[in-house]
């Protein structure tokens, strides 16, 4: 898996940042590791030049799954670890969800079974009796 960091002109620190982001984000995305090809992550400071307001840190995190569209996510919040610990969160979720929701869909069949098997064998014998 490979993580890309990106930040703006406004964020501080930012190769200390990038060693602590790609560790949390390798930690928080571990069990997708085989399915995940690529992270990016987005901070920025949307408040910098007003010095104040809630919830100026934003941190955007897309993930780029093997053989499916990116998905992505965004969190804002006062400090950049809250901004950056809502994003990897919201992120965790959506591929288990979304990883969930294409496994489940494998044991389904899109085309209706062949004819008589789709009545059990219950309401064959009943059918016979009428």
């Amino acid at each position: 898996m490979q993580i890309h960091i990106n930040t703006d002109h406004n964020i501080d620190g930012r190769e200390a940042l990038a060693v602590h982001i790609s560790g949390e984000i390798e930690h928080a995305l571990s069990r997708f590791n085989e399915q995940i090809t690529r992270v990016e992550v987005h901070l920025s400071d949307e408040n910098s030049d007003k010095k104040g307001g809630k919830y100026g840190l934003k941190c955007i995190m897309e993930a780029r799954l093997e053989g499916r569209q990116p998905l992505a996510v965004t969190h804002q919040a006062t400090t950049l670890e809250q901004a950056f610990s809502g994003a990897a969160d919201k992120l965790s979720r959506l591929i288990e969800s979304t990883i969930g929701r294409s496994g489940n869909q494998r044991g389904h069949r899109a085309d209706p079974p062949p004819s008589g098997l789709d009545v059990p064998e219950d309401e064959e014998e009943e059918e016979e009796e009428e």
